[in-house]
């Protein structure tokens, strides 16, 4: 526990000293499936903010898409993987905590729950408490980058709700996860 903690006061301090202004090393560590080229065709001018979530584009109306459904936006991404026996966020994963973080610091009408999932190794009760101890900690990152703790409801399912079926590594691994669902949805 001291660990986790350890490791996410200094994320939060290694997060406050970085610039805003984007660099080639902070546009390849985007975790979005989308490779813009100059030979692309043109697209909207878009204004890009501080954790990579691009807003609307500009010049059109304030009516846009919902960038939690936009597939070329990082907020589309829900789930975050987990290594065996670990609630330890992967490097991989940290800017789609940081962009959710930072789209409920900008909505705070907006509410979450974060599922905690595992594989189906262990007992159901250490199961339960790894699912719990998975999503208390994309929650308290997230509360670390701005948003509120009102907004998120940290909940376990443990081994109950598996996205792969089967006893491989390769099914193991979909399932050791958090997964954040946002209220409505």
């Amino acid at each position: 526990m001291k660990k986790l903690i350890a490791g996410l006061l200094l994320l939060a301090g290694v997060l406050a000293g970085c610039s805003s202004t984007p660099t080639k090393e902070q546009d390849g560590a985007a975790v979005e499936d989308r490779s813009p080229s100059a030979e692309a065709p043109a697209k909207p001018a878009t204004k890009p903010s501080d954790s990579g979530v691009t807003s609307k584009p500009l010049g059109t109306s304030s009516v846009s898409a919902n960038p939690l459904k936009d597939p070329n936006n990082i907020l589309s991404k829900r789930s975050i993987y987990f290594d065996y026996d670990s609630n330890i966020i992967k490097d991989e994963y940290k800017p789609v905590v940081t962009a959710h973080a930072k789209y409920l610091s900008q909505n705070r009408a907006a509410k979450v729950a974060v599922q905690g999932n595992t594989d189906e190794r262990g007992s159901r009760e250490y199961n339960l408490a790894l699912g719990q101890r998975r999503a208390d900690a994309v929650k308290q990152m997230m509360q670390l980058l701005g948003a509120g703790a009102a907004q998120i409801e940290p909940v376990s399912f443990g081994e109950e709700k598996p996205r792969a079926q089967g006893s491989s590594e390769t099914a193991f691994s979909e399932n050791r996860r958090a997964d954040i669902v946002y209220q409505g949805e």
